[in-house]
């Protein structure tokens, strides 16, 4: 193992754990003292972030196993303002369900003395204090599999060790009706479909919004097809209606995102039972199948996923909405920052548009960058409207007569921008927007879920103005046409409720300003900067260099200008890059990537055909500010021990 990779090669001391206070531990100030003893993984997370929700379900199971010697500790450190509030991510703890004890690091002090450069941040610290290890991004349960065990082995061995709880309490529970509601449809015969998400189940209301009618889903965490009674989800999220023939056909009425389960479930509603209709329940990592690097060092993808629904890995489906133009399901596919289609006539699931990239790009479809896509709606002319949360924009589709998808932004600037800002679109701001709507004019609201706010954006001015502020994290909109006056639906996810909302002629005006996320700015200096992006494969597995280079690095900057030289995507994890002087400041794009399989290696030191495989993946962001005394490099660690 490369020694620039080996985390314990030096052995660093780790820093004390400071913030505001913490979270699920009975009221207690922990320190790094008090866990001395154990084995600690310092997750660096932040509640928008869908990747650190994968890695929280991806830890629970380590956490389990090992937990009479294994201490996790969330350390939250926002990327945007309303993350910063005590209470929102007091809400978000209960929300996605966390066991351990979490750290609020609104001022990302913690983060900086762990050099946490993106999120998810994996930090193990031995139970002597010191760090062994440093992983970015998500996929590292396996290699924290055989990581753990031999920590055990050695400080048992050393008398280091010590069994026994963790610090972890468990808050009161609660007992309500819906707890933190994802999305809402309307049904044919005037009650509502809500994805009940945190009771992992859906709840079919009366016109009011408020009476229970029934429920579909047992309320167990889990996946299971069958009746309504038994039937079990894991977070539902979107909802989307098939038209009646469509439906009579293939048997089912309601199609589900169901989140964290990488599933789509169809509904039948006149008895309630549930079927999987597409998705394996195994996380998609790659961005759209086999990637490969052409010759020309540009990645291409495939875009038809095949006719076996059942076979094909999803990631995180948020939300879901049918659209005349395709005659299929769209799909906004969070955890790949794409958007898909799922045609429940013949079982296809195809790419729409992204490139599996996370930011903010427009252009042809298969070119353009999403970033966690997460409400999607279509409008009268067919076209495809996206709530695309991390770069807090407003995105849509619109279809060419020879079927070419192309993607433009209406609101939004970049991963780091938001605010919240009316008028023209151009500088208008929204923060981490969640769901959309068409209404009645052809203008589309708009969840602004960490603004508390709906926004609405009128085509035929390209302005954006308020229609109600004050709301609790509103997740979902939707047109309710059955009155005489049009209204609103709200799904106020943090009240845990859905409201109706009047459409006012004339909509508030509001300039809070624009904001950037409050991330330090790594200064460099101009010119030449060499990149590193650290590997070192766990225990038991190999890089899989049979076909070539099994890493991959793409360089990409925000302004263009501020590279002169060094973007594009290649083999290797290292790049020398060229600075521009006269751009002072921006942020560097790079996404890594590294193949590594199984062994035993065979007789020749190669690893045999039937090894599993494992691809591990980040995207990073880094805020760059240029002066003179600046760094000349700059090292990452994709998977360091």
């Amino acid at each position: 193992m490369d020694s620039a990779t080996k985390a314990s090669t030096v052995r660093v001391r780790a820093s004390e754990l400071v913030g505001r206070g913490w979270l699920n531990t009975g009221g207690a100030e922990l320190n790094l003292e008090m866990l001395r003893g154990k084995i600690v993984i310092l997750d660096f997370w932040t509640f928008c972030c869908i990747n650190c929700l994968h890695v929280i379900d991806e830890l629970r199971p380590l956490e389990e196993k090992y937990k009479d010697v294994l201490v996790t500790v969330g350390v939250h450190s926002p990327k945007f303002e309303h993350e910063a509030d005590p209470v929102a991510l007091a809400a978000a703890v209960e929300r996605y369900d966390i066991h351990h004890p979490v750290l609020d690091d609104p001022e990302l002090v913690t983060w900086q003395a762990y050099s946490a450069r993106a999120w998810p941040t994996l930090v193990v610290v031995d139970p002597e204090g010191y760090i062994v290890a440093h992983l970015s991004g998500e996929g590292h349960a396996a290699g924290l599999e055989s990581f753990i065990p031999e920590l055990v082995a050695e400080h048992e061995a050393k008398g280091t060790l010590h069994r026994g709880d963790g610090p972890y309490v468990a808050p009161e529970p609660v007992s309500r009706d819906l707890r933190f509601p994802g999305k809402v449809l309307a049904l044919e015969d005037g009650n509502f479909l809500v994805s009940d998400t945190g009771h992992h189940r859906l709840v079919e209301t009366g016109p009011d919004l408020t009476a229970v009618v029934r429920t579909i889903g047992s309320g167990a965490k889990g996946h299971a097809d069958g009746s309504a009674a038994t039937a079990q989800f894991n977070e539902p999220q979107g909802l989307a209606l098939l038209p009646g023939a469509l439906a009579a056909a293939v048997g089912y009425d309601v199609v589900v995102a169901d989140s964290v389960n990488h599933r789509l479930r169809g509904i039948t509603l006149a008895t309630g039972e549930v079927r999987t209709v597409a998705g394996n329940g195994v996380q998609r990592l790659l961005d759209a199948g086999p990637a490969r690097v052409s010759d020309d060092g540009s990645s291409t993808t495939e875009a038809n996923l095949g006719t076996a629904p059942l076979d094909v890995a999803l990631s995180s489906p948020w939300d879901v909405a049918y659209s005349s133009t395709l005659n299929a399901i769209v799909i906004a596919m969070a955890g790949t920052h794409q958007i898909f289609s799922f045609d429940p006539a013949s079982g296809a699931v195809a790419i729409v548009a992204g490139n599996g990239l996370e930011g903010l790009l427009d252009g042809p479809a298969e070119q353009a960058w999403f970033a966690q896509p997460s409400g999607i709606t279509e409008d009268a002319k067919g076209s495809i409207w996206v709530a695309d949360s991390e770069t807090s924009a407003l995105r849509v589709l619109t279809f060419a007569d020879d079927g070419a998808v192309a993607v433009e932004t209406i609101i939004g600037e970049g991963l780091f921008d938001f605010g919240f800002r009316d008028g023209e679109a151009a500088q208008a701001r929204l923060q981490h927007p969640l769901g959309v709507a068409v209404l009645p004019d052809g203008s589309v609201a708009v969840a602004d879920t960490y603004n508390g706010a709906v926004r609405r954006y009128d085509p035929a001015t390209k302005t954006v103005s308020t229609l109600a502020r004050g709301l609790a994290e509103p997740s979902d909109v939707l047109l309710d046409g059955s009155g005489d006056v049009p209204l609103l639906i709200v799904v106020e996810a943090n009240k845990h409720q859905l409201i109706r909302l009047p459409l006012p002629k004339n909509a508030l005006q509001v300039d809070e300003g624009a904001a950037q996320t409050h991330r330090p700015k790594t200064p460099v200096a101009p010119g030449e900067l060499a990149l590193t992006v650290r590997f070192s494969a766990p225990t038991g597995q190999k890089l899989d260099d049979r076909w070539g280079d099994p890493t991959q690095l793409k360089v990409s900057s925000t302004p263009p200008e501020l590279l002169l030289s060094g973007e594009g995507t290649s083999v290797g994890l290292s790049r020398t890059l060229v600075l521009n002087a006269d751009v002072p400041d921006g942020v560097l794009h790079f996404t890594a990537r590294a193949a590594a399989c199984d062994g035993p290696e065979d007789a020749n030191g190669e690893i045999p055909d039937h090894a599993a495989c494992h691809l591990y993946q980040q995207d990073w962001g880094i805020p760059v500010l240029l002066q003179a005394d600046g760094a000349s490099e700059l090292a990452l660690d994709l998977r360091g021990l």
